[in-house]
């Protein structure tokens, strides 16, 4: 019951929110971009919560009985993609004023290949924004409304219909702000995780530190095995292009972004969001070996799964009623701080990109806007009910995975079009983005059979390479200097 409350007066905060913020109107130029009003800090602050999800906030504690601590290899990584977004990126998409950031392939190569881009970011963002619900769906339903017999889908159909509520008027211009709720809230959550633990353990901050670090599950780095999926060269490179294609070239993050008043405060927003994740997943990290440490003087039998070692420390009364209510916050902050925004840019995306709606005039846009909004909503419950039936493993893992085959092509595009002067086969790029991923298929499942080498993080490179090829393959030399900015013949 007290979880009960806990998530109506949290949702009852972000609605008040949703209505600060959309009291002067629902216009596209708030939904799409925030009237560009946005303070960097505000952003910078609120993207973290965003970035993190729900499936961070359980996964990665979990991860370190697998895997130990090196999980922070990628991580690193990602600080240096936060920096090539932030200079490499963002000026282009600030110089273009864009909207939707797939633009810029329409301007670079022409209509199909800015259709594909979109199309494979709607499937890549419907997917992993659905994994991310599901988890936290299937916690509540597992811990709380099972019991009361209330099914699956209903809670997924209530989750997505709450996003749905605090969104449709303003969008981004009310997510930068309940993102920086959300983001809070999380923090809070894990302080207070993490101090509970340290309470039953009967350690002090030197003791947290010396249980850490002479713990089994501590090591950080693998340098000596090339083949394991763990190997600090696979997990380092890995971490940068995952920022690459995940935020910097992902309308769901970039759009948050583009609410900045101009370049610099962006990158402002960049370089502090980036370097905010190192210390983040430390702390996430370290509440894993702490749950492990506890769990072995309770003498509990944990779970097969590690996604479900933290939920079920926490919600079973084992760290105390007050840390079971700080997790449900937890989770539901994470989650929906990363939903919303998600949602709001499959919007944008499929409003600018597919329906060319930023020029229509603003009352039609709108209408077809809300349209939209409400769609994807629905499409966004189905598919979690989808990803209920197909998942099998670590919900993290599947994400990255998804995000390897369909973010790949989008890869390839963008680095085809930044840092050649030839002008691509419109026509051609929709075959070859989905030849790709197919062929990233077929070769890791050799690999796999015939020298027992199974890729990881590092498939999205390949197929990133592969994209890039295909379009190398079918182009020709140009002479047009400004062939960045100006559509192709076609």
């Amino acid at each position: 019951m007290i979880i009960i409350v806990t998530v109506i007066c949290y949702f009852t905060a972000l609605l008040l929110i949703a209505r600060i913020t959309g009291r002067r109107g629902g216009s596209n130029a708030a939904f799409f971009r925030g009237e560009n009003k946005s303070p960097w800090y505000v952003v910078s602050f609120g993207m973290i919560g965003a970035s993190v999800s729900g499936v961070t906030f359980v996964s990665v504690p979990g991860m370190v009985r697998g895997m130990d601590m090196t999980y922070m290899q990628v991580v690193a990584g990602f600080f240096f993609g936060y920096l090539i977004v932030a200079h490499v990126l963002l000026p282009l998409y600030y110089r273009l004023n864009l909207t939707s950031i797939y633009t810029y392939l329409g301007h670079r190569f022409g209509i199909r290949t800015y259709c594909t881009g979109s199309l494979f970011f709607l499937l890549s963002r419907m997917l992993g924004t659905a994994a991310k619900l599901y988890l936290v769906c299937l916690i509540l339903y597992t811990c709380v409304f099972r019991e009361m017999n209330v099914p699956f889908w209903a809670i997924a159909a209530g989750a997505v219909m709450l996003v749905w509520f605090y969104t449709q008027k303003s969008g981004i211009k009310t997510i930068v702000w309940t993102d920086t709720l959300q983001t809070l809230c999380l923090f809070v959550a894990l302080i207070f995780i993490i101090i509970s633990i340290a309470q039953r353990l009967d350690l002090d901050m030197q003791g947290l530190v010396r249980t850490i670090m002479e713990n089994e599950h501590s090591r950080m780095v693998v340098f000596d095995d090339w083949v394991s999926g763990q190997n600090f060269f696979k997990q380092f490179f890995s971490g940068i292009f995952i920022v690459i294609v995940m935020t910097g070239l992902d309308q769901d993050m970039m759009q948050k972004n583009l609410t900045c008043r101009n370049l610099k405060e962006a990158q402002k927003n960049m370089y502090c969001y980036g370097f905010s994740f190192i210390p983040l997943n430390l702390l996430f990290l370290s509440s894993g070996i702490l749950l492990l440490v506890l769990a072995g003087g309770m003498q509990l039998e944990l779970p097969p799964m590690n996604d479900d070692i933290l939920p079920m420390l926490a919600t079973q009364g084992y760290l105390g009623q007050s840390v079971s209510v700080l997790f449900t916050i937890g989770i539901i902050a994470a989650a929906f701080g990363n939903s919303d925004s998600a949602l709001t840019s499959m919007t944008t995306s499929f409003c600018v990109d597919i329906l060319h709606t930023d020029k229509a005039p603003e009352d039609i846009a709108r209408r077809k806007r809300r349209k939209v909004h409400l769609i994807m909503s629905v499409v966004l419950v189905a598919f979690i009910c989808f990803f209920r039936i197909v998942n099998n493993k670590s919900v993290i893992d599947a994400i990255y995975i998804i995000a390897s085959y369909t973010y790949g092509p989008l890869l390839g595009m963008f680095s085809f079009g930044l840092f050649t002067r030839r002008r691509a086969r419109d026509g051609w790029t929709p075959y070859i983005a989905m030849a790709s991923p197919l062929i990233c298929f077929a070769l890791n499942r050799l690999t796999s059979v015939y020298f027992q080498y199974t890729f990881g993080y590092e498939l999205l490179m390949l197929n990133g390479a592969l994209t890039f090829a295909g379009m190398w393959a079918g182009s020709r030399a140009s002479s047009n200097k400004n062939k960045n900015y100006g559509y192709q013949d076609r």
